[in-house]
């Protein structure tokens, strides 16, 4: 959490979190849930499930983008599995306007629950345990 280049993230300001440099440009369901929010510049969105509120970020500043170079596979209400794919993004896009490609998880209701600590480190792969969640 601390390595996140953003100090909202980094500090905890929206509950624990953890960062993921992406290999490519896709980003996937880390469980199954429902989409319960999604930014319309698409680099942000929320998923809902168990008591569990969490938050993908994808870049650092990237609202600036207004969208451009990201695209949305889910809509708000639909339920998701862990795996699908929920968003696209031109990481080239996000670097040349300036951006680290940085895709933070926070939960934001980690206040609610008995405990929300990382659960890896280092190079992971879609579908790896990134955050262990206890509600």
């Amino acid at each position: 959490m601390a390595e996140i280049p953003d100090p909202t993230f980094s500090q905890g300001v929206l509950g624990i979190c953890c960062g993921v440099t992406p290999a490519e440009g896709k980003v996937y369901a880390p469980m199954d849930g429902t989409i319960s929010q999604l930014a319309d510049t698409l680099h942000t969105l929320g998923i809902e499930a168990g008591g569990v509120e969490l938050l993908i970020h994808v870049g650092v500043d990237t609202v600036d983008m207004n969208g451009d170079g990201f695209k949305s596979h889910v809509q708000v209400g639909q339920a998701v599995k862990k795996g699908d794919l929920l968003l696209t993004m031109d990481l080239e896009k996000i670097k040349k306007a300036g951006h680290p490609t940085t895709i933070i998880l926070a939960v934001t209701n980690s206040d609610d629950l008995t405990s929300a600590e990382a659960a890896a480190s280092g190079a992971v792969d879609p579908g790896d345990r990134l955050l262990a969640l206890k509600a």
